[in-house]
């Protein structure tokens, strides 16, 4: 992906993709403290779908030199994580794993990254 002048090589190297990886270990963290019949079930589900932004934007990312469509249907993917991830953090707010502040922040967050992710998706078509 260029811009002005700049070749960014790593998806890693991008703001979105840094955001998505911050809260994606907050929530990583935060699951562990999860009920210990939760660990294979709803903590594990906020984990991975919260892991799969990050990791469905890198792999489109590392694959857009090859095709911007492609791109975007991994940007697609990490649009559909981000659906996944905000049930689960209902779930775990209604069940009182997880706070008012913490549901908030995370579904604040995980907005901003999906509002970026759109544009994004756009100006690929």
């Amino acid at each position: 992906m260029e811009k002005a002048g700049v070749y960014i090589e790593h998806a890693r190297d991008l703001e979105v993709y840094k955001r998505a990886y911050a809260v994606s270990l907050g929530v990583h963290r935060a699951t562990l403290a999860f009920p210990k019949m939760e660990q294979y079930a709803l903590a594990d589900q906020l984990r991975r779908s919260s892991k799969a932004i990050c990791a469905n934007f890198a792999e489109g990312f590392a694959k857009q030199t090859h095709s911007k469509p492609e791109f975007a249907r991994f940007i697609s993917m990490a649009i559909g994580s981000y659906s996944e991830v905000a049930t689960w953090i209902s779930y775990a707010f209604d069940l009182e794993y997880i706070t008012q502040a913490q549901r908030d922040h995370w579904l604040q967050s995980y907005a901003r990254i999906y509002g970026v992710l759109v544009n994004l998706r756009e100006k690929l078509r």
